[in-house]
């Protein structure tokens, strides 16, 4: 390549031309590119913020980080009833956590930048946006780069409430790990997983957290038992939820700490209120329309079952896409795009049966379809159902019960859905999602010899049906 064709932005060779360009750098734009590379590709990466995304950077991986955190004051108290004694009682450090927390984020964030850099992939830290069907600007140098294909993996973000009084008091997940001072007092506005998870484990770190949703129960979109369950333990636990209210407005005190006040009149105190109310497609200002790309009322980048966007020259794989939004699927998605467009091996995504879970405490897990879908689209199901007081919890005097819950087709024995809330829920579903790929039916999970004493055993020992119709 001439030295006409180069710039050099941050002491690197960028190349004018390549035959990949990816927008973003999180799990799904990461995969695509080592794997397009993997094929002789050459494959330029844009991420103005850092490699790894939201779930390295500030998702997943810190949140479970910090989820393990908050279980910690449950087991000092669980351990008494074991025989253990404390001769003081522990001692949670925000900042400790905070920088421990960041530590592992940094390590994985170099990870991912080694392993890009070996594949030879070039890594440019500048926002970038569409000019054309094949032609990328780099914003802040106002490079042009010409690809033969560009995949946008920009993944979704936070929404915050719009004409809010005070909304700008509030904040976002991107924000709650990096608060100086632990907030004593949080409230957290919203009641899917992200809600939910952090008021979890906020709560266990040792705040006194109140959850505001506008509507009831929690958790839209999971199985009714599941939420009416879950959010029965939360505030078993001591979370106060204040349901079909919303917040009205936000002020700050002279002391620091916000007057919260909610659409029924009622008023709160908190040190922070994190609006946890959805997340939405990252495509703003990608140039999304100079290049014709077709999208969503939502925002969200229209693609077929390959991940291609109306536009031939880009595709579009992850969150920004809005269809199942989960870093795993993120990962499957760009590398079937990478097989399907670098390496001549057509590769398609199955987005059926994705097992998802919520890292409440206590935690859930799912595989399938809830009641109500199988029951919207069969007319009628068998239910196999079972609540029980996990061992760990009798020594200990813990109340708290798991549940566990299979859906079936009655004409086929089929499993349609599996789904559990309680210690180990994730661990325990993620083998049964592999069973339920092959074929699963209510009479090979009859055959299987429970292991006991577990909590997953319950799943084989399921022997009265509900049968229902809708």
């Amino acid at each position: 390549m001439a030295a006409s064709d180069s710039v050099k932005t941050a002491g690197e060779e960028i190349p004018a031309r390549v035959d990949l360009f990816v927008i973003g750098a999180g799990s799904g734009g990461v995969r695509a590119a080592r794997i397009a590379a993997e094929a002789g590709a050459r494959v330029m990466v844009a991420e103005e913020y850092r490699v790894g995304g939201t779930c390295v950077i500030r998702g997943c991986i810190p949140k479970k980080l910090m989820a393990y955190a908050a279980h910690f004051a449950e087991d000092f108290a669980d351990a008494r009833g074991y025989g253990w004694s404390f001769d003081s009682p522990p001692r949670f450090d925000w900042a400790a956590l905070k920088a421990a927390v960041q530590r592992e984020v940094d390590r994985l964030n170099g990870l991912y930048i080694e392993t890009l850099t070996k594949a030879g992939v070039v890594i440019v830290s500048e926002r970038a946006r569409l000019r054309d069907a094949h032609r990328v600007e780099l914003v802040s140098s106002g490079r042009l780069v010409e690809a033969d294909t560009i995949l946008i993996a920009t993944g979704g973000t936070p929404v915050r409430p719009k004409h809010l009084p005070g909304g700008e008091y509030g904040i976002t997940s991107n924000e709650i790990f990096h608060l100086p001072r632990f907030p004593g007092r949080l409230v957290v506005v919203g009641a899917g997983y992200i809600a939910v998870e952090f008021a979890s484990i906020m709560h266990g770190l040792g705040a006194a957290v109140t959850l505001v949703y506008r509507r009831r129960p929690i958790l839209r979109g999971f199985d009714m038992d599941l939420r009416l369950r879950l959010q029965e333990a939360l505030a078993a636990r001591g979370i106060d939820i204040v349901l079909e209210d919303n917040v009205a407005s936000l002020a700050c005190r002279a002391d620091g700490a916000l007057d919260v006040t909610l659409d029924s009149g009622a008023r709160l105190i908190a040190d922070e209120v994190l609006f946890a109310i959805g997340r939405r497609p990252n495509t703003t200002g990608l140039g999304l329309e100079a290049a014709g790309v077709e999208c969503a009322p939502d925002g969200a980048i229209v693609v077929d079952d390959d991940s291609r966007t109306n536009v031939e020259s880009i595709w579009a794989v992850g969150d920004v896409t809005n269809r199942v939004n989960l870093t795993p699927v993120a990962i499957r998605e760009g590398h079937a795009f990478a097989l399907t467009r670098f390496h001549g091996r057509p590769t398609r995504v199955d987005h059926r049966d994705v097992p998802s879970a919520v890292f409440s405490l206590p935690p859930l897990a799912t595989v399938g379809m809830s009641e109500e879908d199988a029951l919207d689209e069969l007319g009628e199901v068998d239910v196999y159902q079972s609540g029980f007081r996990p061992l760990r919890h009798t020594l200990a005097g813990r109340e708290e019960r798991s549940f566990v819950k299979v859906i079936v087709d009655p004409a086929t024995d089929r499993v349609l859905g599996m789904h559990m809330l309680g210690p180990d829920a994730p661990e325990i579903i993620q083998g049964f999602a592999t069973a339920m790929k092959m074929g699963l039916k209510k009479a090979d999970l009859d055959r299987t010899t429970a292991l006991h004493p577990t909590s997953a055993e319950e799943f084989v020992l399921l022997r009265a049906p509900e049968h229902r119709r809708a």
